[in-house]
């Protein structure tokens, strides 16, 4: 495979969240971290400032395990599908792609997986860090039956929102459900990343 390095022997590396699709950060390799990053099966890069081999997490524990390395149509970018530990960024955050830019022929709207992963970030951190006030605690707290009472709620809201033909209606329910079945899965120690890996299990 024809890998094209920079003339410094460096070729940009992507890691990207296997589950949610979530960009987490980039960073360098050269063709010994990849090498040890494919043997190992956890990221490696080149840190341009150490000159030196880095392990991601090798100090702070947020390790990236590698399901998958793709190289770009041109062969001079590295794609990393990770399962992240922790925090990607060093500066606590999930991501380093954190800071949106403005601009006014920009959506700028989220969608897809990362929403999800995001619900659960809030969702967990309620659970570690009660908020007073907060209905994610309030549900922690009634336990499971109460959880699930309401998940069978929204269920049938939404079966009566489809019933309804309205879309803005059904939107709303299917989203409620969406929430409730999340602090469900936090509740019994599941992961949305581990309902995507079930689903792609059945494809």
């Amino acid at each position: 495979m024809d890998i094209r390095y920079n003339e410094a022997g460096l070729i940009p590396a992507i890691a990207q969240d296997a589950d949610t699709g979530r960009v987490l950060m980039l960073a360098w390799m050269n063709a010994q971290s990849l090498e040890q990053t494919l043997r190992t099966g956890y990221a490696t890069y080149w840190s341009r400032s150490r000159q030196e081999l880095w392990q991601k997490g090798a100090t702070s524990g947020n390790l990236q395990r590698v399901r998958q390395v793709l190289l770009d149509c041109d062969g001079d970018t590295l794609l990393l599908k990770v399962d992240q530990t922790g925090n990607a960024c060093h500066t606590g955050e999930k991501t380093c792609f954190g800071r949106s830019l403005p601009g006014e022929g920009l959506l700028n709207a989220k969608g897809g997986a990362e929403v999800l992963a995001e619900v659960m970030d809030v969702v967990l951190d309620r659970r570690v860090h009660p908020k007073e006030g907060s209905y994610t605690n309030y549900l922690f707290d009634k336990g499971v039956d109460k959880i699930c009472k309401k998940i069978g709620e929204e269920a049938a809201e939404v079966i009566i929102a489809a019933k309804n033909d309205s879309k803005d209606e059904l939107r709303y329910e299917a989203a409620d459900l969406l929430y409730h079945l999340t602090v469900l899965m936090a509740d019994r120690g599941l992961t949305w990343g581990d309902l995507f890996a079930e689903l792609a299990e059945r494809r």
